[in-house]
Protein backbone atom coordinates (compact mmCIF):
# COMPACT_ATOMS: atom_id res chain seq x y z
CA UNK A 1 0.00 0.00 0.00
CA UNK A 2 2.81 2.60 0.44
CA UNK A 3 3.39 2.70 -3.34
CA UNK A 4 -0.31 4.54 -3.30
CA UNK A 5 0.59 6.80 -0.69
CA UNK A 6 4.09 7.97 -1.78
CA UNK A 7 7.13 7.24 -4.14
CA UNK A 8 10.47 7.62 -3.87
CA UNK A 9 12.61 9.92 -5.76
CA UNK A 10 16.38 9.14 -7.54
CA UNK A 11 18.21 9.81 -3.91
CA UNK A 12 15.59 7.40 -2.44
CA UNK A 13 13.42 9.80 -0.61
CA UNK A 14 9.75 9.53 0.19
CA UNK A 15 8.06 11.85 -2.61
CA UNK A 16 4.13 12.36 -2.13
CA UNK A 17 2.43 11.06 -4.95
CA UNK A 18 0.07 13.14 -6.97
CA UNK A 19 -2.86 13.10 -8.44
CA UNK A 20 -1.15 12.98 -11.96
CA UNK A 21 1.44 10.44 -10.66
CA UNK A 22 0.22 7.84 -13.85
CA UNK A 23 1.47 10.49 -16.21
CA UNK A 24 -0.70 13.34 -18.54
CA UNK A 25 -0.64 13.05 -22.31
CA UNK A 26 -0.18 16.49 -24.08
CA UNK A 27 1.37 16.97 -27.48
CA UNK A 28 0.95 20.68 -28.67
CA UNK A 29 -1.03 21.52 -31.48
CA UNK A 30 0.46 24.81 -32.43
CA UNK A 31 -2.91 26.48 -32.77
CA UNK A 32 -2.29 29.12 -30.30
CA UNK A 33 -4.73 28.90 -27.87
CA UNK A 34 -2.27 29.58 -24.98
CA UNK A 35 -0.72 32.60 -26.83
CA UNK A 36 -3.78 35.08 -27.69
CA UNK A 37 -6.88 36.46 -25.63
CA UNK A 38 -5.96 36.73 -22.47
CA UNK A 39 -3.62 39.35 -20.65
CA UNK A 40 -0.59 38.22 -18.90
CA UNK A 41 3.16 37.94 -18.12
CA UNK A 42 5.64 35.93 -20.47
CA UNK A 43 8.93 36.02 -18.42
CA UNK A 44 12.18 36.19 -19.95
CA UNK A 45 15.67 35.28 -19.11
CA UNK A 46 19.10 37.18 -20.05
CA UNK A 47 19.70 33.89 -22.24
CA UNK A 48 16.18 33.66 -23.46
CA UNK A 49 16.33 37.23 -25.16
CA UNK A 50 19.35 36.74 -26.59
CA UNK A 51 18.49 33.16 -28.08
CA UNK A 52 15.59 34.51 -29.14
CA UNK A 53 17.30 37.93 -30.58
CA UNK A 54 19.35 35.65 -32.56
CA UNK A 55 16.59 33.29 -33.84
CA UNK A 56 14.83 36.16 -35.24
CA UNK A 57 17.92 38.02 -36.55
CA UNK A 58 17.61 41.03 -35.17
CA UNK A 59 20.12 42.69 -32.31
CA UNK A 60 19.38 42.25 -28.43
CA UNK A 61 18.47 45.89 -28.14
CA UNK A 62 15.91 46.22 -31.59
CA UNK A 63 14.37 42.93 -30.01
CA UNK A 64 14.15 44.39 -26.72
CA UNK A 65 13.15 47.86 -28.68
CA UNK A 66 10.46 45.58 -30.12
CA UNK A 67 9.14 42.63 -28.20
CA UNK A 68 9.84 43.50 -24.35
CA UNK A 69 8.72 45.41 -21.54
CA UNK A 70 10.14 45.72 -18.09
CA UNK A 71 7.39 44.88 -14.52
CA UNK A 72 8.64 46.03 -11.62
CA UNK A 73 12.73 43.71 -11.60
CA UNK A 74 11.41 41.58 -14.64
CA UNK A 75 10.91 41.50 -18.06
CA UNK A 76 8.30 40.05 -20.26
CA UNK A 77 7.44 40.32 -23.90
CA UNK A 78 5.20 42.30 -24.71
CA UNK A 79 0.99 41.87 -25.85
CA UNK A 80 -1.69 43.59 -27.68
CA UNK A 81 -4.77 45.35 -26.63
CA UNK A 82 -6.41 42.15 -27.05
CA UNK A 83 -3.91 40.17 -24.92
CA UNK A 84 -2.54 38.38 -27.83
CA UNK A 85 1.51 38.01 -27.87
CA UNK A 86 3.37 39.99 -30.22
CA UNK A 87 5.18 37.14 -30.83
CA UNK A 88 2.14 35.25 -32.19
CA UNK A 89 1.02 35.85 -35.92
CA UNK A 90 -0.62 32.70 -37.61
CA UNK A 91 2.28 30.91 -35.19
CA UNK A 92 4.35 31.42 -33.56
CA UNK A 93 7.03 33.80 -34.99
CA UNK A 94 10.00 32.01 -32.52
CA UNK A 95 8.17 28.20 -31.60
CA UNK A 96 12.09 26.84 -31.72
CA UNK A 97 13.48 29.08 -29.46
CA UNK A 98 10.41 30.25 -27.37
CA UNK A 99 10.95 31.10 -23.92
CA UNK A 100 10.65 28.14 -21.04
CA UNK A 101 7.21 29.23 -19.45
CA UNK A 102 5.68 28.98 -23.16
CA UNK A 103 8.26 25.24 -23.26
CA UNK A 104 6.45 24.27 -19.92
CA UNK A 105 2.61 24.88 -20.95
CA UNK A 106 0.52 23.11 -19.98
CA UNK A 107 2.36 21.82 -17.01
CA UNK A 108 2.81 24.60 -15.13
CA UNK A 109 1.73 24.63 -11.00
CA UNK A 110 -1.69 26.67 -11.58
CA UNK A 111 -2.94 24.03 -14.07
CA UNK A 112 -1.69 20.69 -11.93
CA UNK A 113 -3.26 21.88 -8.87
CA UNK A 114 -6.03 19.17 -8.87
CA UNK A 115 -8.31 17.56 -11.90
CA UNK A 116 -10.62 19.87 -11.99
CA UNK A 117 -7.93 22.86 -12.98
CA UNK A 118 -6.37 20.11 -15.70
CA UNK A 119 -9.72 19.82 -17.04
CA UNK A 120 -10.05 23.56 -17.32
CA UNK A 121 -7.13 23.74 -19.28
CA UNK A 122 -8.39 21.00 -21.82
CA UNK A 123 -11.42 23.34 -22.50
CA UNK A 124 -8.86 25.71 -23.90
CA UNK A 125 -6.24 23.88 -24.85
CA UNK A 126 -6.86 20.75 -27.64
CA UNK A 127 -3.37 19.17 -26.67
CA UNK A 128 -4.34 17.94 -23.59
CA UNK A 129 -5.46 14.71 -23.58
CA UNK A 130 -3.16 13.76 -26.95
CA UNK A 131 0.05 12.51 -27.83
CA UNK A 132 2.70 10.95 -25.88
CA UNK A 133 2.13 10.12 -22.07
CA UNK A 134 4.16 12.64 -19.92
CA UNK A 135 5.91 10.88 -16.83
CA UNK A 136 5.17 12.25 -13.11
CA UNK A 137 9.30 13.27 -13.43
CA UNK A 138 9.43 14.76 -16.68
CA UNK A 139 6.32 17.26 -15.22
CA UNK A 140 8.27 17.90 -12.03
CA UNK A 141 10.95 18.63 -13.86
CA UNK A 142 8.62 21.76 -15.60
CA UNK A 143 7.43 23.28 -12.22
Amino acid sequence: MRDQEQREDMSGRPEPTVWYSDGLRFACQRCGSCCRGAPGFVWVTAEEIKAIAQFLRMTEHAFAQTYLRKVGDRISLIEYANGDCALYQNGCKVYAARPLQCRTFPFWDSNLTSPLAWALVKKRCPGVGKGRLHTMREISSCL
